[in-house]
C-alpha cells in the first residue's frame, strides 16, 4: 500500500488548483458499475423505460457517484489519511454522453491548525455546474 504524501503547508497558496479530474463519455457502465459497489439499484439510473416514464430524458447518474469523483480529487492532491471535512451540494443532474470536470481550489489555509480549505467542483463541457462543495484537508509541515 502506498501513502500519498500531503502537500507542505508552506508551499502552498490560496489560489492554488489541484489536478482536475476530467471523465469522458459518462456511460450507463459507469452508472451500472457504482450500482454494483454500492448496492444502490435504483432502476432511474439503469433503466431508460423507467426513468422516461418518470418524466426524465433518459436516466441519470448517482449523486454519490459524482460526489465520489470529487473527493478522488481531493485524494490525489493530499492523501485519503489527510481528509478532515467533506461537503457537496447537487445541483444538476448527470446524463450520459456527458463529459464532466472536477476540480479543487484552495480557498484558505490556517498554518497554526496545519489546514487547508478548499472549494469544490463539477462541471460539465458546457459550463454547467453539477455540483459544489467544500473540503478541509491537512496538509504536511
Amino acid at each position: 500500500m502506498t501513502t500519498t504524501s500531503a502537500p507542505r503547508i508552506a508551499d502552498l497558496s490560496v489560489g492554488d488548483e489541484g489536478t482536475p479530474l476530467v471523465i469522458e463519455n459518462l456511460n450507463r457502465t459507469h452508472f451500472v458499475t457504482y450500482a454494483g459497489a454500492s448496492g444502490d439499484f435504483n432502476p432511474m439510473h439503469h433503466d431508460d423505460t423507467i426513468a422516461t416514464q418518470a418524466g426524465n430524458p433518459s436516466v441519470f447518474g448517482h449523486g454519490m457517484l459524482t460526489a465520489g469523483w470529487m473527493a478522488r480529487v481531493v485524494k490525489d492532491w493530499f492523501g485519503a489519511e489527510a481528509l478532515r471535512k467533506f461537503q457537496v451540494r447537487f445541483a444538476k443532474q448527470v446524463w450520459p454522453g456527458e463529459t464532466l470536470t472536477f476540480s479543487a481550489t484552495i480557498t484558505g489555509i490556517d498554518e497554526q491548525a496545519g489546514t487547508v480549505d478548499l472549494a469544490l467542483l463539477a462541471m460539465n463541457a458546457d459550463g454547467e455546474q453539477k455540483m459544489t462543495g467544500s473540503a478541509t484537508v491537512a496538509a504536511g509541515s
